[in-house]
């Protein structure tokens, strides 16, 4: 999504919304004939009273609608979707399917939309409603299998959520286990006559063919899993009536038919999903209304009976009454308990909800009307959050440091703030896993196709509170390292044989302690240094390296800075060339140092360039500057030695005067065109000849279409876009630029380019060099000075100032049983084991994949070291070595207790990076649903107790993994929109590429806050809502950041003293939808506003502009794509849309 394109040029943003591709609506024959007219239910029926201590608050969620909450802690940490019963398959023909449901875009106020507070009293459902005219049913043909999105999302209204109590998030102790699970139910009501056949209920029903534990046959003995109903239902599945003694509370077998397979077993408890049968003189029993939201207040609590405690978390398909309909005389009014499960508390009413859809009506003696009433829509608060799993993990794993001496031991979620404690294990800052309990045996990874890999940040920066890693010096002989494998000298060592020798914990081989090494033991087997040595003891620390660790045996050379400038038209017409000389004169104070030292060792170099390029002598002798031309760009040299790589302090006066002079030089040019390749060589060849590494900064406007080496055209071709073809796309036009980068990453030259395209520029191409430098690609599109100034300075000032090695190498080393396979980020590799890097800064990752060579042991897990050769920015050779270590596991439920979503994400979001390069689009989003479905599957068929087949189950660490995946299909680089350039995707998967997790987390989800209630006085942000339209009030103001791009929306109702506060005006018409800074006004709401603000850029690798969108403003459409929770503009499917997707995927593959 391109945010720099003005208002005007969004308009392909307005085209209507396609439906999802392949999901038609199908057309659906009469009602069936074999039902009996029946338009009440019994009067006669009374409901029993409740049993002795039961209260039917005790357990509500705030959320007024029916779902319920199963509270589960046996052996594994999974969460229940349930989606409905399985059904035989009758010759009937179901009724018309319903029409679309609409329901409002907003309400007015100013509704709280995130969790409510523990305290916050549980809002009731209205217990009488009054009649809604015109409602219909929308039923679905028994048996047949849904054949379409629109479908599946009619059958799964009634969902029903249950979990476990909030648990610490990807962790949990080895003796619990919860899990996620939605419900679907129907709505029908019993006939008052006894009925022979099984009694179809119109639940969602998901299944693909009959599964062989039901009957087809009418008057056949029930499967094992539902009770036999002779003259009472099941206990189970309705509430207490007259004449039925509920079990206990604390009772969990049910007297009436056979258990359940689910009670045995040892992990959870599953939602029962029977469809009772109507025997003799059984009486209807009425459940507990569907609610519908309301905006404004909640309807005052109405006394209610319920089902005993022990009651499963489902609503019978059958027993629910239409909302809005009154209660039938003598009926009881029930709501089905609930407990706090894995989502915590339900949040309140949301304004402008439609809710739940009010189910069926009864079966009348007349067919209904051809015009359906709203559709049947599944209720976005019913399936998981990720909003309540964040604010979960906030609330239980902030307060206290998270130590890293526990092998195996999940860390918090990466939006969690928490402080790390090193005492053995690298911190989640340096790495992070996708499992933290790898599987013993490569069929057990193949089994559950879970991705073994890790995010490795290994320069990251470290909170304020923390240290960085300690530098060790071993003098001449360097870091101590394992004889075979050569390991580096690390917490996994042990010591033996009184500490004269230690056995290496990856490869097990023994090696002698160097004399002016060794140390006693003591009564433990450590040494008595062991804590007084950082390597012994920590799992990051950095080494200095020797002679032997350098280019050429050679100390090298401080590295060097070289700025390269396009002086042609665009450029300079557009401000560019006088706002980058400008900030240099300042910036050039601010070059990266060592904290030691008082000013940099980094030298600088200039050149300006457009068909030809300039070289500046700026030596401190000299009064002015000298230019030099070269105008062979096919042969490129550099023309001097002496005098253009200098110290910054030593030239201050010669440098300030050559910036002072370039603009003034070239104001007047007419030069249109421009060279690339050549100024990548020129700035190579310098750093050669002054032997160094360094850092070219390249400032480009437009395609390189002069005549010289890596000249491009124009191939944009949006007629390719979905086709096989889509591919070359993504590849670089030439190879010259793959050939020119291995010739960077010899050297050290690192590559950094900073784009100002007004038209397509063939990032694919271009970016090329920095991808695989290890360098970084910026994009201003339509660069204007005022509005884009500030964003580009502020990107270059972090650039030019971030920590940096330069000339690295990363190698991985693994314990016996598993290795690096992989690998995914912005680098170069000339074997299969080495990760080169010209330069390497504190936000670059490298995401490894690990796959089995042999069997792991649950004894002794496995291990994995990082260690990085690099060039620190005073010239010194440095060794960075991280160490993790993880568990091993033999069962599957342990793998899936243990794993790390956010790092899963980043991992298929850079799989799919690289895939779209030699894959269609549709291919690799394809491949990316078919693993996640196998992951979800094999839970399901391995971990999760035997549960009806309509239940979707989500491990409790995999819940967010539908909503989260969907995020990655419909982003731009996978599924683009109508105006996003081949340019911007291109930039986008180069961006992703080299993502650490916290960065792809918000990226793909992006965070969502509302602000008209924001907390001047603390330091508290507000809670976060989901990202959905849904979600927004038209008296409301919301700030949304995706790490790249930062929203401000304005509800057209806002008050008008919020208006003052923030942008200094009193009407909602006045305010500047121009504006990128908010003005600075002596007010606390504008102070906490603008400090939020400021925080949020601090936090992310990029400077985000802001921009402020007014609701109806054409700008909107741009800020609703980042509304990810919703179907997007370019096809892409709604979260409920898809996780209907995924459970339909994840039963194909079970039956």
């Amino acid at each position: 999504m391109n945010v720099n394109q003005q208002a005007h040029m969004t308009s392909p943003y307005r085209q209507p919304q396609p439906t999802l591709q392949g999901y038609a609506q199908p057309g659906y024959g009469g009602p069936p004939t074999q039902y009996t007219p029946y338009n009440s239910p019994n009067p006669g029926y009374q409901q029993g009273p409740a049993p002795a201590g039961y209260s039917p608050y005790s357990s509500l969620s705030s959320k007024a609608f029916p779902a319920t909450l199963a509270s589960d802690l046996s052996c594994n940490s999974s969460s229940p979707l349930d989606l409905g019963p399985v059904r035989p398959t009758p010759n009937s023909v179901g009724p018309p399917m319903s029409a679309p449901q609409g329901y409002s875009q907003f309400t007015q106020g100013d509704v709280q939309n995130g969790p409510p507070t523990m305290s916050s009293q549980p809002h009731r459902p209205p217990v009488s409603q009054s009649y809604l005219p015109g409602s219909q049913p929308a039923y679905q043909q028994y048996g047949v299998p849904p054949t379409n999105m629109q479908q599946m999302t009619n059958q799964m209204s009634g969902m029903h959520v249950s979990g476990p109590p909030p648990a610490v998030s990807g962790y949990a102790p080895h003796s619990s286990n919860s899990q996620t699970s939605v419900s679907f139910s129907g709505t029908p009501s019993f006939p008052p006559h006894s009925v022979s056949s099984q009694q179809n209920s119109p639940a969602a029903s998901l299944t693909h063919g009959q599964p062989p534990s039901q009957s087809p046959f009418p008057g056949a003995p029930p499967p094992v899993s539902q009770p036999q109903y002779s003259s009472v239902p099941p206990a189970s599945s309705q509430p207490h009536y007259p004449g039925a003694q509920p079990p206990p509370a604390s009772q969990g077998q049910f007297p009436v038919g056979p258990p359940s397979p689910s009670q045995a077993s040892p992990f959870h408890t599953p939602l029962s999903n029977f469809v009772p049968h109507a025997g003799p003189g059984v009486q209807p029993v009425q459940a507990p209304p569907h609610s519908q939201y309301l905006s404004g207040p909640p309807l005052p609590r109405q006394p209610m009976q319920g089902p005993p405690l022990s009651q499963q978390n489902h609503v019978a398909p059958g027993m629910q009454r239409l909302p809005g309909q009154a209660a039938p005389p003598g009926q009881g009014q029930g709501v089905q308990p609930q407990q706090n499960g894995a989502f915590g508390q339900m949040s309140r009413p949301q304004p402008g909800y439609g809710g739940s859809y009010p189910g069926p009506q009864n079966y009348g003696a007349q067919p209904p009307p051809p015009a359906a009433p709203p559709q049947k829509r599944l209720d976005p608060d019913s399936i998981p959050s990720p909003i309540q799993v964040i604010e979960d993990d906030q609330a239980n794993r902030s307060s206290e440091p998270f130590t890293t001496e526990v092998r195996g031991q999940a860390p918090p979620l990466v939006t969690t703030n928490f402080q790390v404690k090193d005492q053995g294990n690298a911190s989640p800052s340096y790495i992070r896993c996708t499992a933290y309990n790898f599987p013993c045996t490569s069929d057990m990874a193949k089994q559950s196709q879970v991705p073994l890999a890790a995010v490795i940040k290994p320069l990251a920066t470290l909170p304020l509170d923390e240290a960085p890693p300690y530098i060790v010096d071993h003098g001449e002989s360097g870091p101590i390292r394992c004889n075979r494998c050569k390991a580096y000298m690390c917490p996994f060592m042990q010591f033996i044989e009184g500490g004269r020798r230690f056995q290496c914990g990856f490869c097990s081989c023994v090696t002698e302690v160097p004399p002016h090494y060794f140390q006693h033991l003591d009564h433990t087997g450590k040494r008595v240094d062991c804590y007084d040595r950082p390597e012994l003891s920590m799992g990051t620390c950095e080494f200095t390296a020797t002679v032997d660790y350098c280019k050429n045996n050679k100390i090298p050379q401080p590295p060097a800075f070289i700025f390269l400038i396009d002086v042609s038209y665009n450029a300079v017409k557009s401000g560019l060339v006088d706002l980058i000389c400008a900030e240099l004169k300042t910036l050039l104070d601010y070059l990266p140092r060592e904290s030691s030292e008082e000013d940099s060792c980094i030298r600088v170099g200039f050149v300006t360039y457009n068909k030809v390029l300039h070289f500046y002598n700026v030596k401190s002798s000299l009064a002015q500057p000298q230019m030099m031309v070269v105008s062979d760009v096919a042969d490129m040299f550099v023309p001097l030695l002496d005098g253009f790589l200098v110290d910054v302090n030593e030239s201050r006066a010669v440098i300030n005067s050559l910036l002072d002079q370039i603009p003034e030089m070239f104001a007047d040019t007419r030069e249109t065109e421009t060279v690339f390749a050549p100024v990548i060589q020129a700035g190579l060849e310098a750093l050669k000849a002054a032997d160094c590494a360094g850092k070219l900064f390249i400032f480009h406007s437009s395609l390189p279409i002069a005549e010289a080496p890596g000249k491009l055209k124009n191939r944009e071709d949006k007629k390719l876009v979905g086709t096989d073809k889509e591919k070359t796309l993504f590849q670089p036009q030439t190879s010259f630029f793959g050939n020119l980068a291995k010739e960077c990453v010899a050297q050290g030259c690192c590559v950094d380019l900073f784009l100002f395209p007004n038209q397509y520029v063939d990032v694919a191409t271009l970016g090329v060099v920095p991808s695989q430098t290890g360098g970084s690609v910026y994009k201003y599109t339509y660069f204007q000075v005022p509005s884009d100034g500030d964003r580009f300075l502020n990107d270059l000032r972090r650039d030019v100032q971030k920590q940096v090695g330069f000339d690295a190498v990363m190698r991985v080393r693994t314990s016996t049983g598993i290795r690096a396979t992989d690998f995914f980020g912005a680098f170069y590799m000339s074997n299969t084991t080495d990760v080169e890097l010209a330069g390497l800064d504190c936000d670059k990752a490298v995401t490894v994949e690990f796959r089995h060579d042999d069997k792991l042991s649950e004894e002794s897990g496995a291990l994995m070291q990082c260690a990085v050769l690099y060039t620190s920015c005073s010239g010194q050779r440095r060794l960075r070595v991280h160490n993790l270590s993880v568990n091993c596991c033999t069962q599957l439920a342990d793998l899936y207790r243990n794993c790390d979503t956010d790092t899963l994400i980043n991992f298929f979001a850079k799989y799919a990076c690289r895939s779209i390069l030699s894959s269609p689009t549709k291919t690799v989003r394809d491949t990316l649903i078919n693993q996640s479905a196998h992951i979800l599957s094999c839970y399901r068929k391995n971990c999760a107790s035997p549960s009806s087949a309509g239940q979707l189950i989500l491990p409790e660490c995999m819940k967010l993994l539908p909503v989260y995946l969907n995020c990655v299909l419909k982003s731009d680089m996978l599924q683009p929109s109508a105006d996003i350039s081949l340019d911007d995707r291109a930039y986008l998967r180069q961006l992703v590429t080299s993502m650490d997790v916290a960065e792809s987390h918000v990226f793909f989800y992006p965070r969502l806050l509302p602000l008209q209630k924001l907390d001047v006085e603390g330091d508290s942000l507000p809670t976060a809502v989901r990202a959905s339209e849904e979600r927004l009030s038209k008296g409301g103001l919301y700030l949304l950041e995706n790490g790249l791009h930062l929203f401000l929306w304005v509800g057209a109702n806002v008050q008008q003293e919020l208006l003052q506060s923030v942008f200094n005006t009193p009407s909602f018409g006045q305010i500047d939808p121009s504006m990128t800074n908010l003005p600075v006004l002596n007010n606390p709401y504008s102070q906490r506003l603008r400090a939020i603000i400021e925080s949020f850029r601090v936090q992310r690798p990029r400077y985000m502009k802001l921009m402020v969108v007014k609701q109806d403003d054409k700008l909107e459409l741009i800020f609703k794509h980042f509304l990810v929770e919703d179907k997007s503009a370019s096809g892409g499917a709604s979260y409920v849309d898809f996780l209907c997707h995924m459970h339909k995927e994840i039963r194909q593959l079970l039956s």
